[in-house]
């Protein structure tokens, strides 16, 4: 080929080159090059388009680099074959179903959702301006496989003074969160062990441990929490359990379920508990309940993070493993390194020492303290509704028995731009309640909105 046209646009912030290679590997997929067909010369080309040697060379280089040309010694370059993708093309989606957007919520009641527009960011700023500004350099090489020690030491702290919970900073691991801990406690305690998880649970439990091909039994929950007679009949070595503040049903497992299942555990040296402290933050009656972990120290292995008390996009988490599991972690995963940024360990180590995540937690239980108030006072006259699980948590359970079904119910509320969440969504098992009940989250709506909002919600549910 004697010589190549192409329009080049200097004033384009690309590259002049980046512009002609392009252009050229265009011509060569859609089959305007042939194979053979040899390029001109950079010399011929440069002086053809205005344009130096070595823009041409940087092309060319960049074509040969993703093998559309070769370049013979003292002949040229010349195009290769191009042989186009073998893929199966899909059906495309019928028009109304690609512009269609989902329809606009005025209220979401998720469960897991926070109050965002409290968070302390100023505090938060202050810390990590420090934390830059003070240019630690060891923050840029890999820190402890179990992650700080300053930040293990300040949750070992918080979790005596508010669990009761007796350990050692060097039990505890931290993580980016239960999702990316609970596969390293799967894989310490081996491809064998078949795992109880409460039902109705949390989805992302089940789904972890089955991904990881462990075998899963349901154990049923009633309003004093886990059933343990279902729990001894189980083949289950490990029980996955919120004793807290029990998820999504709101229970809490009462003193004498907690004293039978670590009886159970006890029974032999390859069960274990694992105690997901979910929501233990945020009591609103009497004290607090007592870890599993403060009542038998060597059966629990204690899981917790701060996607509550902070916020879920902080990605921290950690766990509490009992000394002979620990030295089965430290010798069989050496390799292991923490997965959380030591940037956000320091920063959250100087936002715990300074007392700033304690009055965090305090202005966060009077806010949502009244957010509940609002709750209970909205809902608590209303015939057909009867409330559970508001002693803790950041959500609510109801009971509906105005004689529409849970599909009928969340409908109506859709229908009303309403969002709220079935109990049955969360369940394996057929549900044994003799109404539907819906999980209802107050936490991310503000006062005002949670008045209007329930209102609305209990009109869409009025029977016409």
């Amino acid at each position: 080929m004697d010589m190549l046209s192409f329009e080049l646009i200097r004033e384009s912030h690309r590259p002049l080159y980046e512009q002609l290679y392009q252009q050229i590997r265009q011509e060569i997929i859609e089959g305007r090059l042939a194979y053979g067909t040899k390029l001109p010369s950079k010399r011929k080309l440069g002086q053809f388009l205005n344009l130096s040697q070595t823009t041409i060379e940087l092309a060319y280089q960049q074509l040969v680099a993703e093998g559309y040309v070769e370049s013979i010694s003292r002949k040229g370059y010349f195009v290769l074959a191009y042989e186009e993708l073998a893929y199966v093309k899909t059906k495309p989606l019928p028009t109304s179903q690609r512009t269609s957007e989902k329809p606009l919520l005025r209220y979401d009641f998720h469960p897991s959702k926070i109050d965002g527009s409290s968070f302390p960011f100023s505090r938060w700023r202050k810390h990590a301006k420090d934390v830059i500004d003070e240019q630690h350099q060891s923050l840029v090489s890999l820190g402890h496989p179990q992650g700080d020690l300053p930040l293990r030491v300040e949750i070992a702290t918080y979790l005596y003074h508010s669990r009761g919970v007796v350990c050692s900073p060097e039990q505890i691991i931290i993580g980016s969160g239960v999702e990316q801990l609970l596969p390293q406690i799967i894989f310490l305690l081996g491809k064998t062990t078949t795992y109880g998880i409460e039902d109705p649970g949390y989805h992302a439990t089940r789904l972890i441990l089955e991904s990881h091909e462990r075998t899963t039994i349901p154990i049923p929950v009633d309003q004093n929490g886990l059933t343990i007679h279902s729990l001894i009949q189980s083949p289950a070595d490990v029980m996955y359990v919120t004793p807290a503040h029990q998820f999504p049903s709101g229970s809490i497992l009462s003193v004498n379920r907690r004293r039978q299942l670590l009886n159970w555990a006890s029974e032999s040296t390859d069960r274990y508990i694992i105690e997901d402290d979910y929501d233990s933050e945020f009591r609103y009656t009497g004290k607090s309940i007592p870890s599993l972990h403060s009542m038998d120290s060597d059966r629990v292995i204690y899981v917790s993070t701060f996607s509550k008390s902070l916020m879920p996009s902080l990605r921290i988490g950690y766990m509490v493993l009992p000394r002979l599991l620990l030295e089965r972690y430290q010798t069989e995963f050496p390799y292991y390194t923490c997965s959380v940024s030591r940037f956000d360990q320091t920063i959250l180590t100087r936002f715990m020492k300074e007392g700033d995540f304690e009055k965090h937690l305090n202005r966060m239980r009077k806010i949502y303290r009244r957010k509940l108030d609002v709750v209970v006072h909205a809902l608590r006259d209303i015939p057909f509704l009867r409330l559970t699980g508001e002693s803790a948590g950041l959500h609510v359970v109801l009971s509906v028995s105005n004689g529409m079904s849970e599909q009928e119910l969340l409908q109506r509320a859709k229908d009303a731009s309403i969002q709220v969440y079935g109990l049955s969504d969360y369940a394996q098992l057929p549900l044994s309640t003799i109404h539907p009940q819906i999980v209802l989250g107050f936490a991310s709506v503000t006062e005002q909105h949670l008045e209007q909002g329930l209102a609305e919600l209990v009109a869409a549910w009025q029977l016409q």
